[in-house]
């Protein structure tokens, strides 16, 4: 049985595997936004970034903080974004 799965093919822990290697996207709960590199992850969606950029929204405005490697925790990921260099991209 499916288990009310969606049958699309794809599931989400396969679309985060098809990431690793790439730039991604993090949009967390609150005010915080990340784009690293991935570089690995498990079945929480724990993640190992590389390259990051976090962006924290303040009343003064976004900061943005540069990290080597971080872990990144999956419990307060709201949404990922493959292949995206996040808030600071221009249209291309």
């Amino acid at each position: 049985g499916s288990r009310g799965m969606a049958t699309s093919g794809v599931l989400p822990l396969e679309l985060v595997d098809k990431c690793v290697g790439s730039r991604i996207w993090v949009i967390m709960r609150g005010d915080k936004e990340l784009v690293g590199t991935l570089r690995g992850f498990d079945d929480f969606v724990n993640m190992v970034l590389e390259d990051v950029i976090e962006y924290e929204d303040t009343p003064e405005g976004r900061l943005e903080t540069r990290l080597e490697q971080m872990l990144l925790n999956g419990s307060n990921v709201a949404a990922l974004v493959p292949g995206s260099e996040g808030p600071g991209a221009t249209d291309n």
